[in-house]
């Protein structure tokens, strides 16, 4: 698996900011997360908001596989055709690109993490970690 050390942030897009914020709030309000199903973990509930689909359809729209996102990611950067592909497409459109995907599901962005704390350690599975994670780098993107 590649995670770059690089301090890219997604691209700004207004409407990538406001799913930002929606989904960690929806997950501060106690929504259902699952970091090891696809639709319920950190890319998952993120992709709920900006498609409007359910953690269900997200996994039947990958035909049941319950792969890693990051797998996907992989997938989708060698251009495989595969279903999941219409997904990244609309992700891609706000501005948010497969490297991003990855660092999502891991909480690893460099920039994002400095944002939060040096001494700050983030787990990619708790879902306080995540929303303060969303809500620093929808911030991060109002600001630049």
């Amino acid at each position: 698996m590649f995670i770059s050390n690089q301090k890219v942030m997604p691209q700004k897009n207004p409407l990538l900011i406001s799913a930002l914020k929606e989904t960690a709030s929806r997950l501060e309000k106690g929504a259902n997360y699952e970091w090891g199903h696809m639709g319920r973990c950190n890319c998952g509930h993120l992709v709920q908001t900006i498609t409007d689909m359910s953690d269900k359809e997200i996994v039947e729209s990958i035909d049941f596989q319950m792969d890693e996102w990051t797998e996907h990611a992989n997938d989708y950067c060698n251009n495989t055709g595969s279903k999941v592909d219409e997904i990244f497409n609309q992700l891609n459109e706000i501005g948010f690109n497969y490297e991003d995907i990855v660092k999502l599901e891991y909480l690893s962005d460099k920039s994002i993490l400095e944002k939060v704390g040096e001494n700050t350690y983030l787990r990619h599975n708790c879902v306080d970690d995540v929303v303060l994670y969303m809500n620093t780098m929808a911030e991060m993107l109002e600001e630049s």
